[in-house]
């Protein structure tokens, strides 16, 4: 009998006797859906916003999908077309039949709030999304066969697939936007480069794109060997050493170390093969001692992640900017990436998604993101020193590289096809081109630029920082046009001269691309 005192209780609802109801709000459900049954215009407030799924009693979704139908056929939307419209789908009884659909309109006296009680369901939604993904994660975290990396690239990718979809911006009128604008104009008008992105550290492009704009897209591509590598740890020393710019580079060939010891390189005026064994000479050692220095505390970040993701491109790039506020991105290079979890029919597809995600990260961020890129071997294959220069056609993979990139950018170096003089005889040896060859906020161009291949470094014509400031006097090796032929092996070029090579070491083979 001591059990009977609670045989009258009522027991608790069965959803409730495990733990918790999903987040749901169906009161606030049942007044969008009277809502849009009363008034015609009400759907356009909720369109962007709201879908079936969105809903969380299946009824609901049924009545949202039925309006949604009406609405496509540009058919009017009341209680009897709707009424109408769920017989026809077959779900009119699973609803509740026409009195539920009726009652709705009592649920609400008008429309004033529909927006707002809108973005409270797809809160809702999104919850209940975080819960079921939560929860089939714990559920796999428990099984041994599966790898753990693969499990957390899977929980990356589909949280970021469900922040992606909750990225909704509104129209914005364009007021605000003009003052933004005018407040841009006004702070590259203060400062004395007169650049209103962030600068390369090479006055020629700099002349050109007013430095690197923030949210651009930017895709510097060249074939094997002509330096795409040397170029971007070239203008990542000017951007954080010159300008004091924090820099991302993400590195999916290259070691950290390789990376770091090109930096060296290009510091110390030291070359790639004494670096890599140690044979320096007492005053090279002085040299690097006091050269390093200037590397040391330098706002340059590198990851050598191989075959970064997208997802984790952008959990990493989100981080810097909060801990470090990176100015830029560089990315080496675009083809190694992969945007796995979101399972891409065809290699053109993949890096399709990759190019478009790398604009939207730039655009969320608002700085540049660099991308280098292969061509396709359609260069090679055709002659003559024009046919050699590098077209958006030659682009590798996917036409949405161009299409995605603000600015398209060639490296060329003639001399890497043997071509020593240009039509007027002036020698080519040492000399490189960035030919920007799609600009969408400005013009195109051929920029000038000079290589020296055995410090792999790239600078500009008139730049003499480095000949100048050598602690030890310069080699033979060290110096531009004739003297540099007189030390340099290779094949003899157009009048005789002799091309140099690339200096072996840490990622300078000239057979591994760079």
């Amino acid at each position: 009998m001591a059990d009977n005192k609670y045989s009258n209780r009522k027991k608790p609802a069965a959803g409730l006797e495990m733990g918790k109801l999903p987040p749901q709000v169906t009161d606030l459900e049942e007044a969008v859906l009277g809502a849009l049954l009363l008034e015609k215009e009400a759907f356009l407030n909720v369109s962007e916003l709201l879908k079936p799924e969105h809903f969380y009693k299946e009824a609901h979704q049924h009545v949202y999908k039925a309006i949604m139908d009406l609405e496509a056929h540009e058919q009017p939307v009341d209680m009897l077309t709707v009424t109408q419209q769920l017989k026809k789908m077959g779900k009119l009884e699973e609803v509740g039949g026409p009195f539920y659909v009726t009652q709705l309109t009592s649920k609400v006296a008008s429309a004033a709030h529909i927006e707002y009680h809108a973005r409270i369901i797809w809160q809702k939604y999104l919850q209940r999304q975080m819960i079921h993904i939560s929860s089939d994660l714990q559920g796999k975290a428990y099984d041994d066969s599966i790898d753990v990396n693969d499990l957390l690239e899977e929980a990356e990718s589909t949280f970021f697939m469900l922040s992606q979809g909750s990225m909704k911006r509104d129209a914005t009128q364009i007021n605000p936007v003009i003052q933004d604008a005018i407040d841009r104009i006004k702070e590259a008008s203060e400062r004395a480069d007169g650049m209103s992105g962030v600068s390369s550290g090479f006055t020629a492009i700099d002349k050109i794109t007013s430095g690197w704009q923030g949210s651009a897209l930017i895709i510097i591509a060249a074939r094997p060997a002509m330096g795409k590598t040397a170029f971007i740890l070239s203008m990542a020393r000017k951007m954080a050493l010159d300008n004091k710019t924090p820099v991302a580079i993400f590195s999916l060939e290259m070691s950290n170390i390789e990376l770091v010891n090109r930096l060296i390189v290009t510091e110390t005026e030291l070359s790639a093969d004494k670096i890599k064994k140690g044979n320096l000479e007492p005053y090279e050692w002085e040299q690097l001692d006091h050269k390093i220095q200037n590397l040391i505390d330098a706002p340059i970040f590198v990851d050598d992640t191989a075959g970064l993701s997208v997802f984790e491109l952008r959990a990493k790039c989100r981080r810097l900017k909060k801990q470090h506020d990176i100015q830029c991105v560089i990315i080496d290079y675009l083809q190694l990436m992969n945007a796995s979890g979101m399972n891409p029919g065809s290699r053109q597809e993949e890096v399709s998604l990759i190019s478009r995600n790398l604009k939207g990260l730039a655009k969320e961020l608002d700085v540049p993101i660099i991308a280098l890129s292969q061509l396709n071997r359609g260069v090679e294959g055709r002659a003559g020193a024009e046919g050699k220069r590098p077209q958006l056609s030659d682009l590798r993979e996917s036409g949405a590289i161009e299409q995605d990139a603000d600015m398209v950018c060639f490296i060329h170096r003639p001399e890497y096809y043997r071509i020593t003089e240009d039509e007027q005889g002036n020698s080519l040896i040492g000399m490189a081109e960035l030919i920007i060859a799609k600009h969408r906020a400005g013009p195109t161009a051929d920029v000038r630029l000079r290589f020296r291949a055995e410090l792999a470094r790239f600078q500009d014509v008139e730049d003499t920082e480095f000949d100048d400031n050598a602690m030890a006097p310069a080699t033979p090796a060290q110096t531009f046009g004739s003297k540099m032929n007189e030390t340099a092996g290779g094949d003899s070029g157009a009048g005789g001269q002799h091309l140099p090579e690339f200096p072996e070491g840490p990622g300078f083979n000239s057979d591994v691309p760079f």
